[in-house]
């Protein structure tokens, strides 16, 4: 059974994955949402190998993710901020909501990503 009280926090928070082609990429990306208060925190993770079709053809690319932490309040921003930055044609832009948060991280970053 699900915790009401878990589900009222969680509801506010979101993960955004984001696949970059590099690690330059991915640090120009997590330094802007960082600083535009998109986001108030982003994990660079070790680059990975991702296999998918693209244009009738099966590709394959190391790319860097992005763990990016925001609000669902500002996914919106986040993700039109995203599209605009990001070098591919279509990036990925997946957000997940989170079940459950820890309150005081919630409150952390719901402060880090008020619009100033």
């Amino acid at each position: 059974m699900v915790n009401p009280e878990a589900n009222r926090c969680g509801n506010n928070a979101v993960v955004v994955l984001c696949n970059c082609p590099d690690t330059t990429v991915a640090n120009t990306l997590a330094h802007g949402l960082i600083e535009a208060r998109l986001a108030a925190c982003v994990n660079l993770l070790p680059p990975i190998q991702s296999v998918y079709r693209w244009e009738g053809r099966i590709e394959t690319a190391a790319e860097v993710p992005l763990l990016i932490k925001t609000t669902g309040e500002r996914y919106p921003a986040v993700e039109a901020w995203l599209a605009e930055h990001h070098p591919y044609d279509v990036p990925e832009i997946i957000a997940l909501p989170a079940q459950s948060v820890f309150q005081p991280y919630l409150a952390w970053l719901q402060s880090e990503t008020l619009e100033k």
